[in-house]
């Protein structure tokens, strides 16, 4: 009973971190609206932002935290599907990290302009590493699926004996 119980509150709490993100990410998407929008710095708690080649700050917070929304929303998306088409997701996933790394160098004049021959060498190590952690994580919850049916296979057949 004791392992039906642990199992539940891992499934749970799961399930909980899952949930707190999805829910955190409208306010993550509009956090830049806290940016000043007639400066050029803003100094906060975790450091100091630089508008670098967009007009202020608040541009700049705009579109870090639209590009950080779309790349944890893609990558949970990617993370906890189980479809066989799940690694399509990879592709909008890989735009968005580039478009992201854009945002942040904030040297390139043209951010969103997408070309994927360029994004690929700096993508494909994340894109294996999450492809790996993926495979572990469906290898453990299908070593887990067979060890809860011999489980109560057993338990099944210990109570037909008695």
């Amino acid at each position: 009973m004791k392992y039906r119980q642990t199992d539940r509150k891992k499934d749970l709490l799961k399930g909980g971190v899952i949930s707190i993100i999805l829910i955190s990410t409208p306010f993550l998407f509009y956090i830049y609206k806290y940016a000043p929008a007639d400066q050029t710095s803003w100094d906060t708690l975790i450091g100091t932002f630089e508008s670098g080649a967009f007009s202020n700050v608040q541009t700049y917070m705009h579109a870090l935290f639209t590009k950080i929304t779309f790349v944890i929303l893609t990558g949970l998306w990617f993370l906890t599907s189980s479809k066989w088409w799940r690694y399509a997701i990879l592709v909008p996933f890989t735009m968005f990290l580039f478009q992201l790394s854009g945002v942040i160098s904030y040297k390139v004049k043209y951010m969103d302009e997408y070309d994927f021959w360029d994004a690929l060498p700096f993508i494909l190590p994340i894109l294996f590493f999450i492809a790996y952690l993926s495979h572990r994580l469906s290898v453990r919850k299908s070593t887990n699926i067979l060890d809860k049916e011999a489980n109560e296979e057993i338990k099944k057949m210990f109570s037909d004996e008695i």
